[in-house]
């Protein structure tokens, strides 16, 4: 429990420290906000420059801490101000109608590809020198062709030549989005490509890892004792061998579920996906600051959460780390 409260200590802390850089960084960027989106809009008077920025957080009266007060006000409000680019909508409602798509698409795929990654990496590691050995270099290759261009090369085959998948986009043109059959069948549809190219280029990284670790396990100890005792095989793989090779596993998985609310960047732009990373891009372009802050902030807390909750696993699943906690 000790153990429990020190980490929630730390990540609050980190999550401070996020809001803090998050607050200055666009106020030490060099140029000024308000004047590049009065150049975009030549058509606004110069009476709304005070209204930007008012908008944009950095024209609020009184100092530099008041304004800093406001913004951790806001924040904890869930408001993020207004958007630049798709004024005069939230930059909330921008989030919620992007992170749900990037979060199913990406989140699952990371999951599959790590459970069948790992899955593979203990039979390869058990059995060393076996078939899955022989298959790996080519898992391995596919991980190192950079996904974007996987994911053309499947659209050429798939989509273009044999018509199986769509091009891209979340859901038929037409639909209108609800839960509805129809419109649920068709995102499922339109995201069976890129998850697909999601899984085959990461499933190599998650099953490299864990057979490593595994081989280096089962020559340890506890064990070797675990198969002189006459342990059915089962158990012996998966209570002794496969339960403490995969805690390092843990932390990669941890990194990985955080960084999935960021979406695959790239992946998002070649299938036109709408999800956080092709609306990070779009931000980013247009120097829409409040989108960019709002996305920055939603993946550090989505990488700080999902550590929290591997550090809470790797206690329950570890007794050495509970012995240290205690």
């Amino acid at each position: 429990m000790r153990f429990i409260v020190r980490r929630l200590a730390f990540y609050a802390v980190a999550a401070w420290v996020a809001l803090t850089i998050n607050f200055f960084i666009p106020r030490l960027m060099p140029g000024n906000a308000v004047e590049d989106i009065m150049s975009k809009f030549p058509s606004l008077q110069p009476s709304a420059y005070k209204a930007l920025e008012a908008m944009l957080g950095v024209g609020h009266p009184g100092s530099l801490w008041h304004q800093y007060v406001n913004y951790l006000y806001d924040v904890i409000h869930f408001n993020f101000g207004t958007d630049v680019t798709e004024y005069p909508a939230k930059v909330s409602a921008l989030l919620a109608q992007t992170v749900p798509w990037t979060i199913t698409l990406v989140g699952t795929a990371t999951i599959i590809a790590f459970v069948i990654g790992t899955g593979l990496g203990i039979l390869a590691g058990w059995r060393s020198g076996g078939w899955l050995d022989r298959v790996l270099p080519g898992l391995t290759f596919l991980q190192a062709v950079p996904y974007f261009f996987l994911a053309l090369i499947l659209i050429e085959l798939l989509a273009l030549r044999a018509k199986i998948f769509p091009l891209g986009q979340g859901y038929a043109g037409g639909d209108i989005p609800g839960w509805n059959w129809q419109f649920i069948s068709s995102a499922v549809y339109h995201s069976l490509l890129p998850a697909f190219t999601l899984i085959i280029t990461n499933v190599a990284g998650w099953m490299l890892t864990m057979r490593n670790v595994m081989i280096t396990t089962t020559g340890e100890d506890y064990v070797l004792a675990a198969q002189a005792k006459g342990l059915p095989h089962k158990r012996v793989v998966l209570g002794y061998a496969a339960r403490n090779a995969i805690l390092p596993q843990l932390s990669g998985f941890a990194n990985a579920l955080g960084f999935v609310v960021s979406g695959a960047i790239v992946m998002e732009i070649v299938f036109s996906y709408p999800g956080v990373g092709l609306l990070l891009v779009n931000a980013v372009t247009s120097n829409d600051y409040p989108l960019m802050q709002a996305i920055f902030l939603v993946i550090t807390f989505a990488v700080l959460f999902a550590n929290l909750i591997v550090d809470v696993v790797y206690v329950l699943i570890d007794p050495r780390a509970r012995a240290r906690s205690a």
